[in-house]
């Protein structure tokens, strides 16, 4: 059953832009991990974390450090969630997030569909 969708758009140069003028932005919306991807990855995985929090209903007081997005070589992302996001997921029943993310064209967009069983 679908508990939720989100769905976010992020403008790849004014995002990169953001990032460069306000620097303590990477370490407080990314992982350890994320932190070192491209600046283009970023700006997708900003908007996958933005189409999570939507799925979920948007709450307050989720860290964005709680939802993390994980490449697998020849497969679809995964979400890995900990912390404030899994309550909110465990909250609603979400048992699994379906996401798809892509930038092309100045553009990074991401959809996720959160289901319980």
């Amino acid at each position: 059953m679908i508990v939720g969708v989100g769905i976010d758009v992020v403008d790849v140069a004014r995002f990169v832009a953001t990032l460069r003028r306000v620097p303590s932005l990477r370490t407080r919306l990314f992982t350890p991990a994320e932190q070192e991807m491209p600046e283009t990855s970023l700006a997708a995985r900003f908007a996958a974390k933005e189409a999570i929090a939507k799925a979920l209903g948007a709450p307050p007081g989720m860290s964005w450090q709680d939802a993390t997005v994980q490449r697998v070589a020849g497969a679809q992302p995964v979400v890995e969630v900990t912390g404030t996001v899994a309550a909110r997921a465990a909250e609603l029943g979400v048992t699994r997030f379906h996401l798809s993310i892509s930038h092309d064209a100045g553009i990074a967009s991401a959809m996720v569909v959160a289901e319980r069983d």
